[in-house]
């Protein structure tokens, strides 16, 4: 089936709207009549190879980077040989959690077959890789399988630590008030934190009716997927509340010291978004470390600095590094869980050794080629890059990968370049979102409208066209 067609299909079957409708909320998008409409909109079989290059390319991990990266190289190739190692049969739009939480997507609206999007002819290893040995090109599975290479592609993502905070289990969310959107397993392929969040929206909702119920929403010391996420769970929820007169008390905990790194976006949210619920406090620089759950009280590790004695000499005040431990009560909490590279690339050569990129896959931030190796590339989530950890730098890292990667099989030097793009599409209230864009550099629009501003359509692109876009564009490599 053409692909436009499909992308039509979902849009008008998941939205409600007709198709005249559709097309005319596409006009209003800049990204969709871009790139929807466009001639990127085909059969992906009607992508020419552009290389005779020859090797054996094998990809770890079957998330979006995974897929992403093995249709780009199979449409590229005009002889690809190419090995998908990946343990997960369901493919998980892992976006979708946060709708789930809000009560739009349920977890259908999220999960489709992994066998779908890969080819016939590639082959397919239903495993994880336990080891990686790039001194020797080859790789280890679980089972104990050695799979050679001569080209690797690095698509694991990362994974998640409930367990660093101390108290805390995976299996303790979803009970005593506690809730994370983020809770899933790829390899199971379930996505149970967006069900549970859900389920902690209405039960917070009839806990209001009763009083005013104290709520904590977290966010780590660590890099973490889509770091817009706990944000928009403060804001939904809240607005869960408001809109039938309803409300509680929010802590909003944040090891950061602002509300997020793009100044515009940072004005709005402090003058416009958090004013309209009038309800939350924001802790700078809290990270939580430790809970209590049969007694409902959260620890948090508070850094600041305190105005010392005046130095003479150097004419300036000493700044006094302090930390403290501080504990809230609660009544419903929110976990982000610190997140971390994966334990078979974090253990390998192939990470960082120091600083703050240790653990995540060591590339050059532009180019995603590994530092070292040369053979090895990065896609998505793993890579130790300043910025990018969301879907939509991993669809940026497509294109830029893949044309070094086959740069470097035709014997050439890579000079794709990597922006460091990111978007966030944050949302502030249930029909409104601003759509983050930004890079190495800042404020990245993709369009001439205020990156900062609130605004109804990107609630409706990002509800009803991301999706579809994600299925049938993004996982074909057509976009």
């Amino acid at each position: 089936m053409d692909k436009k067609k499909e992308f039509m299909d979902e849009v008008v079957n998941s939205s409600g709207m007709s198709r005249r409708e559709a097309l005319k909320l596409m006009g209003l998008s800049p990204i969709a009549a871009g790139l929807l409409l466009s001639g990127a909109v085909g059969e992906a079989t009607t992508v020419e190879a552009s290389s005779s290059a020859e090797g054996k390319i094998v990809i770890v991990g079957g998330g979006s980077g995974g897929i992403m990266a093995m249709a780009r190289l199979h449409s590229a190739l005009s002889n690809p040989n190419i090995t998908l190692i990946a343990p997960n049969e369901k493919h998980l739009y892992q976006p979708g959690q946060v709708f789930m939480a809000a009560g739009e997507y349920t977890f259908e609206d999220i999960v489709k077959d992994n066998k779908d999007f890969i080819p016939d002819d590639v082959e397919w290893i239903k495993d994880e890789v336990k080891t990686f040995d790039p001194d020797n090109n080859k790789v280890i599975t679980r089972a104990g399988q050695e799979v050679s290479y001569d080209y690797l592609v690095v698509a694991t993502g990362l994974q998640y630590h409930y367990e660093w905070i101390d108290g805390l289990t995976k299996d303790m969310i979803g009970k005593n008030g506690i809730s994370s959107v983020y809770l899933n397993d790829a390899e199971a392929g379930t996505a149970n934190g967006g069900s549970i969040t859900w389920d902690w929206f209405n039960n917070l909702k009839e806990a209001a009716k009763k009083g005013t119920p104290k709520v904590i929403c977290t966010q780590p010391a660590t890099a973490i997927k889509c770091g817009g996420a706990p944000q928009k769970i403060l804001y939904l929820s809240d607005d869960f509340l408001k809109k039938d007169n309803l409300s509680a008390d929010y802590t909003f905990a944040t090891t950061s010291s602002n509300l997020f790194s793009v100044p515009e976006v940072n004005k709005t949210l402090e003058e416009e978004v958090q004013p309209r619920y009038g309800n939350i406090t924001n802790k700078f620089g809290h990270n939580l470390v430790a809970i209590d759950a049969e007694n409902k009280i959260a620890t948090f590790e508070h850094k600041y600095e305190e105005q010392g004695e005046y130095d003479e000499d150097l004419e300036e005040y000493e700044i006094i590094k302090k930390t403290e431990r501080v504990e809230m009560k609660y009544d419903f909490i929110h976990i982000v869980p610190p997140m971390a590279g994966v334990d078979a690339v974090a253990s390998s050569s192939l990470a960082w050794q120091k600083g703050t990129g240790k653990g995540w896959l060591e590339v050059d931030q532009y180019t995603l080629q590994h530092r070292r190796y040369k053979n090895v590339f990065g896609i998505g989530d793993i890579c130790g890059v300043p910025k990018g950890k969301t879907g939509g730098s991993a669809r940026h890292h497509g294109p830029i990968m893949v044309g070094n990667l086959l740069a470097v099989m035709e014997g050439k030097e890579p000079k794709e370049k990597f922006d460091g793009y990111t978007v966030c599409p944050l949302k502030t209230q249930y029909g409104k979102i601003i759509l983050a864009e930004f890079d190495y550099k800042g404020a990245a629009p993709s369009f001439p409208l205020d990156v900062g501003e609130q605004r109804w359509i990107w609630w409706a692109f990002d509800l009803y066209m991301l999706k579809p876009m994600y299925w049938y564009l993004m996982m074909r490599g057509l976009m």
